[in-house]
């Protein structure tokens, strides 16, 4: 599935200014004990916006809409810093020198918004990634503390972000790409020690050239998809990474399952 990408407007073009300022003030939530990370710990985790603060060093909640809305999430994958829980994926290129963080103008997805409030998030965004200036991550400790990304930008905004591993990280090794096709309704297996709902999946296979060359046997399955939640009465084609496990007990599966993208939905009519 491809997508088409716009440059978003209004934008400040890229801002390459040394790291040589301190991070203001403001009262930051208690953070990780460890060393401080290299950049390969940038591109080791998701990071979820967790505090903000204004040029003056005051917490800032306009970088937050309410409770049910996912915070903002940066990942940096394959030299490109990827921002989701907007209206839209936004993406741009960047790079480090030291403690430097030069990101470059953004491109977005067309993604229609009805939300006002997440698309006026989502502009107020683009304009302030190009003007990244420095970054820090302290790492944790212990496995009860979870990193931090700090970002400050060049206007003195500044932004705390959590960290979470990545599957790469978590799991060890690359993922083998597969596709999925999800069906419609769980049905009963027998897993392990007792009765489960199991998805219906079969697998999909699809030519360079984009066409599909291979459908699979429906069929249980026995695991669960990370990332990926199930609606009744919907049916899915999802692109999947598969994580080869270690030292896994006999009676578990092998493998991790970690979403990638859904490449098709289509709501199926019950059957009389």
């Amino acid at each position: 599935m491809k997508f088409r990408w716009t440059w978003c407007l209004p934008l400040i073009a890229t801002v390459t200014l040394a790291a040589c300022g301190t991070t203001g003030g403001g009262a930051s939530k208690p953070g990780p004990s460890g060393p401080a990370g290299d950049a390969n710990s940038l591109t080791a985790y998701h990071w979820k916006l967790q505090q903000a603060f204004n040029p003056a060093g005051a917490d800032d909640q306009t970088w937050f809409l309410d409770s049910t809305k996912a915070p903002i999430e940066l990942e940096f994958i394959e030299q490109r810093a990827v921002v989701k829980n907007l209206c839209n994926v936004m993406s741009a290129g960047y790079s480090v020198e030291g403690q430097r963080l030069n990101v470059q103008r953004p491109m977005s997805t067309l993604r229609a918004c009805a939300d006002n409030q997440l698309m006026m998030l989502e502009q107020k965004v683009a304009r302030i990634l190009p003007t990244t200036k420095q970054w820090n991550v302290q790492l944790p400790a212990s496995a009860a503390e979870q990193p931090r990304l700090t970002i400050q930008f060049i206007d003195g905004t500044r932004w705390q972000l959590q960290g979470s591993p990545t599957p790469q990280t978590k799991y060890g090794g690359k993922p083998e790409r597969m596709f999925l096709e999800v069906g419609p309704e769980r049905k009963p297996c027998s897993a392990g020690a007792g009765r489960h709902q199991c998805l219906q999946v079969r697998e999909i296979r699809y030519g360079d050239n984009g066409v599909k060359t291979y459908t699979g046997q429906w069929e249980n399955f026995y695991s669960e998809i990370e990332g990926y939640k199930h609606q009744p009465g919907i049916s899915n084609t999802l692109r999947i990474d598969r994580y080869k496990l270690q030292n896994v007990p006999a009676d578990a599966s092998s493998y991790a399952y970690v979403l990638d993208m859904v490449i098709g939905s289509a709501v199926e009519k019950p059957s009389k």
